[in-house]
């Protein structure tokens, strides 16, 4: 492009061109029966009592939502023993990573994540103008005192997604307290807790009580994995209340639809379905991993929906190869290249039929 063919559109701001978008996993494959286990989404689906709450709002779609979100953050506050002002709503946590960033980045500016940490980290940092910093990771885990070593003064926010996707690893509360303990008063530090449903560690913590207790922490929370509700993009923040009130301000009016609120509420109302859920998690993803290490692969230990497959680096048996073979027999895993795992696919705990079928192929594939 000549610099007269640029100034005679709008350009957007220095650095958004630079931004890699983010790539979801693929969906399907033509023409056969298809296993999605690509994206880590539930395999028990939404809760009957959310999906008729979102039937019934169907009802009522001329009317705006309540902006508010009042019904799913008292929802919220309930099952968590929670303070209903602190909790924002958003169309996904996505949404509010991005709020955050917008608030509270520009540039100048630096933000600090782990080497393996969500995609969209990055993506909001840059958007906003300001400087990614990656912290290396120690055996696919999160790494405090490396993370500790990027903070500077330029520091305004420490991204931790705990447990982490796409290594399903986690620290335990202890090291995210340490972490918090040496961030500068003015840094923001942003716990992720996508998949904190799953873990079932007895020195593990969501970051409730760390929110609560501090004026420079915040959690973020989905309605995506465990819930079933991925298709209406719905998450939830804790915050203290200045942050609340700050993304309260700069966040959409109506920015979540009233059937997704309604959903929500009743579906975090339905703890049997999540135990339900979880119950069948705990079953299959201790049944993959050890499955998977029969095959002679190795698996990096999960706490979530999910596993990290490390496959051989030979063209025969590596992980593009096995990607295809799977996808070709209607199998669908994410490629982890995007993250800097070239020899890595991410496999969703499915349902009983879909995790016998990728072990069964993958026991063809290694043949």
């Amino acid at each position: 492009m000549t610099s007269a063919t640029a100034a005679a559109r709008p350009m957007p701001k220095p650095g958004i061109l630079d931004i890699a978008p983010y790539v979801p996993g693929k969906a399907g494959a033509k023409g056969q029966k298809v296993y999605k286990l690509s994206a880590n989404e539930t395999p028990l689906g939404a809760s009957p009592k959310a999906i008729d709450a979102y039937r019934q709002a169907a009802n009522a779609l001329e009317f705006y939502p309540d902006g508010s979100a009042n019904e799913l953050r008292e929802a919220i506050a309930s099952r968590y023993g929670l303070k209903a002002d602190n909790i924002v709503c958003g169309a996904g946590s996505d949404e509010l990573l991005q709020l955050l960033a917008h608030a509270y980045l520009g540039p100048g500016d630096e933000a600090v994540y782990s080497q393996y940490g969500f995609l969209v980290y990055p993506i909001a940092i840059a958007a906003n103008g300001a400087k990614a910093v990656v912290a290396k990771e120690s055996d696919h885990h999160t790494d405090v005192d490396a993370m500790l070593e990027c903070v500077t003064p330029k520091t305004r926010m420490v991204f931790l997604a705990n447990p982490n996707n796409p290594t399903g690893t986690y620290i335990p509360v202890a090291e995210v307290k340490r972490l918090h303990a040496g961030l500068p008063k003015d840094c923001l530090l942003v716990l992720d807790a996508a998949y904190a449903e799953y873990v079932r560690r007895n020195d593990y913590e969501s970051g409730i009580e760390l929110v609560a207790t501090n004026d420079n922490v915040v959690m973020t929370r989905t309605f995506s994995k465990i819930y079933g509700l991925a298709s209406l993009r719905l998450g939830w923040i804790y915050c203290p209340s200045h942050i609340a009130d700050v993304l309260n301000r700069i966040r959409g009016p109506f920015n979540v639809g009233a059937p997704a609120l309604a959903a929500g509420a009743a579906a975090i109302a339905d703890k049997a379905h999540v135990e339900k859920a979880v119950a069948h998690n705990d079953q299959w993803l201790a049944w993959l991993t050890a499955e998977l290490e029969k095959l002679g692969l190795k698996v990096t230990p999960s706490v979530g929906n999910f596993l990290l497959v490390h496959f051989p680096t030979a063209a025969k048996h590596n992980a593009a190869a096995a990607d295809a073979f799977l996808t070709q027999r209607g199998i669908i895993l994410r490629r982890m290249d995007g993250y800097g795992l070239p020899t890595t696919l991410r496999l969703t705990v499915g349902s009983e039929e879909a995790n016998h079928a990728v072990i069964a192929t993958l026991r063809e594939f290694l043949k």
